[in-house]
């Protein structure tokens, strides 16, 4: 892997220098856009809309547009001179729980490695992170912009996670959110019966991408000429053969839940 940035995570004192890492990867065919007439590949320009020229990359530069239309240029030298951009550490504020950080201001993750002489420091660190089961509050800026940060121990590694302020999330502003909506007394004790019966341990590994072995399937069709694809078989069982399918439940919520939970309790039973 190549770094995306080297710098040091500043903990009181301590300075650990590290290099980061992209820690994931979108995996899957990708797709182009074509000219659906000749299958040509579409290509986009970067035009001047002031001359109307083509603008090669080298010329691009970076503008802030002010309310009245007016474009104020910043080159990359001003901005690698602002102060936070030149420091090239994560700050760290303060620790908490996982459990405190809401899953919504996820943005992206990266792996920490230390520099040579650092690895004693970094994994002292890792280790106090561990056994006290907290992570990291910390600051960081990447790409010109600062971001809250989590720091976390996983698999031996430190993982860094940029969050979203919260000013980024938008408000949940819906209609059924009236505080005069009431919620069904009945059907919402089947409802946590059945979250009861289909709970388990989360193994990710264990769930397959059958979109992308779908997709996959269909360009090796039509790759190899043939005309039609085999449809995977849907062992879904919230499809046809679930609720809804042969043997339908009584009509209304209660009923589908009912068939839900024995169906549910029913897959769960010893053989």
């Amino acid at each position: 892997m190549r770094n995306l940035w080297a710098g040091a995570i500043s903990f009181g004192l301590v300075n650990i220098p590290v290099r980061l890492y992209p820690a994931t990867e979108q995996r899957g065919p990708a797709f182009r856009q074509v000219h659906r007439e000749d299958g040509g590949k579409i290509s986009f320009r970067r035009v001047c809309t002031a001359c109307g020229r083509d603008i090669p990359y080298a010329e691009v530069a970076k503008g802030y547009e002010r309310p009245g239309g007016d474009v104020v240029l910043l080159s990359d030298e001003e901005l690698a001179g602002l102060p936070r951009e030149r420091t090239h550490r994560i700050d760290v504020l303060s620790f908490t729980r996982a459990h405190q950080i809401d899953p919504i201001l996820a943005a992206r993750s990266y792996y920490l490695e230390p520099e040579e002489s650092a690895t004693p420091a970094y994994l002292v660190f890792r280790e106090a992170l561990r056994r006290t089961g907290k992570v990291a509050i910390a600051t960081v800026t990447l790409r010109q912009r600062e971001s809250l940060a989590w720091l976390r121990a996983r698999d031996g590694v430190l993982v860094l996670h940029t969050l979203l302020r919260p000013g980024e999330i938008r408000a949940a502003d819906f209609p059924f959110l009236d505080p005069g909506t009431e919620v069904l007394r009945p059907e919402l004790a089947l409802a946590t019966a059945l979250i009861d019966a289909m709970t388990a341990e989360f193994g990710p590994a264990a769930h397959q991408d059958r979109y992308r072995a779908e997709l996959e399937d269909l360009i090796r069709a039509k790759v190899s000429g043939a005309g039609e694809h085999a449809a995977p078989d849907d062992d879904d069982p919230a499809g046809p053969a679930g609720p809804g399918g042969p043997g339908a439940p009584e009509p209304g919520l209660a009923g589908t839940l009912r068939a839900s939970l024995a169906a549910a309790r029913s897959r769960r039973a010893p053989v």
